[in-house]
């Protein structure tokens, strides 16, 4: 697909693979860099004092944390091999992460943290091998409902900040730059065209800001006070490997908390695909993987480094939704400067003291663009009365449960005193609730093969077996054979385009769903999306038509719906068939 560049006036984002100049990949990589920073500084800065730690290990952890944070917003962008997600995905410290620790350094100090860190680094890694494992629980559904559950455990902490100001400082300081920086960053998404339209975030933060000095409040005795090159002396805590009853104890927190980032990141990776291409596209679940692999590899680095855990930010998917460009070069410049600001405390300084007006004004349109990409990830799937009440019960329980009404003592001793935030409760539930649907389905059946031509007629017998079973009739049943067929060959046409690959085996499953069939067929996998594929055939002109399309068009004549989900080393196709009104009548 061609990248739509935002000088044309499209409303859509460019390719993640978009090629753009490398003062405005700087300058969009510095905006975003600007907008994570101050989480990658303070979220620290807050676990660590609160711990009692000394400055020495305080700044050391702080620099690392940016340091890591960059290096791993640069590996998401970058994907090299399994590690990345390809995308602009950006990464700080994880917020999730605080209070277990808090608890890690009061209990053994930064060397026990950095082996605790550690163990949710593995369990991630294990995650990115085997996400195909958890494609039946961890649905469009439940990305969706975490996306847009995500505004809704950030907000009241912004909130809070738009009172951020001052003592002595004018009544109507705050407002004003707040009300500047809102009318200055939507004016210019409104109704800006071309290269001003990419300059909004930082138009409408230096307009906010600008006003805010006038007023008083921008702090810059921290700016001049800043020096211009620093750093911090190492203080290297070592990692605690004695696995004593500090670390037993606090393990299944940690793992809980692995299972959590792991979540938002697969929701943010399917978030920002969702925003960085120009028309809907089939979700590539590797992206997914290398998003999983690199949040793991930058939770390693934290381990090594002794600081806390890093975790996805969302802030990636709201640049891409408000600048029109969501080109990875951005994630790897970006990362760049983290590296480069960890080392200038005075640029850091300029960041830092941005009031808290104008950055919470900010940050609340972003989130607002993060919550309506969560409802496109939902209804570009597909929508029924089961999904639909799945994400209207949970996204109202997690609302329920950032605000403290639903049962909050009794929740939390269940927890150990730690309150469940929305975006967990809300996941949680909707995780639960897809699970149940899925083990209360109709029985599956399934069969092994070859991956070859020479299983046709062993999958021939089987989906003859299921039509008859289900009390369909010879013309379903040779519709089952046809797309099972059809699906078989193209799969195998993409095997065959990589002669390197290994040798693999074909599980089919067939189950009866509301009254049509649905066949799943995992398979290896294949460098193009069939779902894609099958979307453009009424695009292609005569001359790009290739042969084996000829079986995509068969396939999509006899299936209602195919869904084609790529992971490396597996693929997985589900193939929706609705037999005929005369079909339904006889399996009544």
């Amino acid at each position: 697909m061609e990248a739509q560049q935002p000088d044309q006036g499209d409303e859509v984002t460019s390719g993640p693979n978009a090629k753009i100049p490398v003062p405005l990949a700087a300058g969009l990589g510095l905006q975003l860099a600007a907008l994570v920073l101050p989480g990658a500084v303070l979220i620290p800065t807050i676990v660590f004092r609160s711990a009692g730690q000394p400055e020495d290990i305080l700044l050391w952890a702080v620099f690392a944390s940016v340091v890591v944070s960059g290096g791993a917003t640069a590996l998401q962008a970058l994907r090299v091999g399994r590690f990345g997600s390809g995308y602009l995905i950006a990464t700080g410290a994880s917020g999730a992460a605080i209070a277990v620790s808090i608890a890690a350094l009061e209990a053994g100090g930064p060397a026990l943290l950095a082996a605790l860190v550690l163990t949710m680094a593995l369990l991630q890694f294990a995650f990115s091998a085997r996400l195909a494992l958890f494609r039946r629980i961890l649905t469009p559904t439940v990305t969706g409902t975490i996306i847009m559950l995500t505004p809704v455990t950030v907000m009241p902490v912004i909130f809070e900040q738009l009172n951020n100001v001052p003592e002595g400082t004018a009544p109507a300081g705050g407002p004003l730059s707040a009300a500047i920086t809102l009318a200055v960053v939507v004016g210019i998404m409104l109704k800006a065209r071309g290269a001003l339209r990419l300059w909004a975030p930082i138009v409408g933060i230096v307009a906010g800001s600008l006003v805010a000095a006038a007023f008083g409040f921008y702090d810059t005795g921290r700016v001049a006070n800043a020096p211009w090159i620093g750093f911090p002396s190492p203080a290297w805590p070592g990692i605690d490997l004695d696995f004593g009853a500090a670390f037993w104890t606090l393990l299944p927190a940690f793992l809980f908390i692995a299972v959590v980032c792991t979540i938002q990141t697969i929701s943010g990776a399917v978030g920002i695909q969702r925003a960085s291409w120009s028309r809907p596209r089939a979700v590539d679940f590797r992206a997914i993987q290398g998003a999983v692999a690199s949040d793991s590899t930058g939770n390693l680095l934290s381990a090594l480094a002794g600081t806390m855990p890093v975790g996805i930010r969302p802030t990636g998917t709201s640049m891409a939704e408000i600048t029109g460009i969501g080109a990875r070069t951005i994630g790897i410049a970006s990362g760049a400067l983290f590296v480069v600001l960890a080392c200038l405390p005075k640029a850091l300084a300029v960041i830092l003291a941005i009031p808290g007006p104008v950055t919470a004004t900010f940050i609340t349109i972003m989130m607002a663009t993060i919550f309506i990409v969560g409802v496109k990830v939902i209804v570009q799937d597909g929508i029924d009365y089961r999904k639909g009440a799945i994400v209207g019960i949970a996204f109202w329980t997690g609302v329920g449960f950032e605000n403290g009404v639903v049962f909050p003592d009794f929740f939390a001793a269940l927890t150990g005193g730690t309150p469940l935030n929305g975006m967990i409760a809300g996941g949680v539930l909707a995780i639960v609730a897809t699970l149940f649907t899925e083990l209360t389905k109709p029985r599956r059946r399934k069969v092994e093969v070859a991956f070859d031509r020479s299983a046709l007629r062993e999958i021939g017998e089987f989906v003859a077996g299921f039509a008859t079973r289900s009390g369909w009739d010879e013309a379903m049943a040779a519709r089952l054979d046809a797309v099972s067929e059809e699906t078989l060959l193209t799969l195998l046409a993409q095997d065959e385009a990589a002669p390197d690959a290994a040798p693999r085996r074909l599980m089919v499953v067939a189950r009866r769903e509301d009254g049509g069939a649905t066949l799943e067929f995992v398979a290896s996998r294949g460098e193009e999306n069939l779902q894609d594929r099958i979307a453009l055939l009424g695009e292609a002109s005569a001359g790009d038509v290739l042969e084996r399309e000829v079986s995509l068009r068969l396939l999509r004549h006899l299936a209602s719906s195919v869904r084609h989900q790529q992971y490396y080393d597996t693929d997985v196709v589900t193939v929706r068939v609705e037999p005929t009104a005369l079909d339904t009548a006889k399996g009544a």
